[in-house]
């Protein structure tokens, strides 16, 4: 099953539970990819990649509207955000921990050779690829600038 399929069935049982939050996400989700399946159906249609794509992006958009609303004191509207954020969260891989990607990150600095800042450019895609949907990529790239200019480039 296809995660579009399975938000597609979740959407239904959503629907028949009353719950709109989760339904208006749901829903919200599900026509981002389908707009993402229409762009796709020249090139052979939608990749796991192009869905889980599609739903790395809700949840960022989420995350950065929860954190604006906070700013400006609308509490109401970032812990709906955040409520919305739960619900795309369910959908992605579980989520590394900081730990787990510092450990990541260092393995492609060994890999690559990199010996400081200017090397992020070669580490970067190496970390990116094996954490795709699991974390953040602001945070990816902080922990890789972090390390590549920490005392000896984070391979303690």
């Amino acid at each position: 099953m296809s995660l579009s399929e399975k938000i597609s069935t979740d959407l239904s049982i959503a629907m028949k539970a009353g719950q709109k939050v989760r339904l208006e996400t749901l829903r919200t989700v599900l026509a981002a990819l389908k707009e993402k399946l229409v762009e796709k159906r020249p090139q052979g249609g939608m990749s796991e990649d192009d869905e889980l794509t599609v739903l790395m992006q809700a949840a960022k958009k989420r995350r950065e509207a929860a954190d604006i609303f906070g700013q400006h004191g609308r509490k109401d509207l970032a812990a709906l955000e955040e409520e919305e954020l739960l619900v795309i969260q369910e959908y992605l891989p579980k989520q590394l921990t900081e730990d787990e990607l510092g450990a990541i990150v260092r393995r492609a600095i060994a890999s690559t050779g990199a010996a400081g800042p200017t090397d992020f450019g070669r580490v970067m895609p190496i970390v990116m690829k094996e954490v795709k949907g699991k974390i953040d990529g602001k945070l990816v790239q902080s922990t890789v600038k972090t390390l590549l200019e920490g005392p000896a480039h984070g391979a303690h």
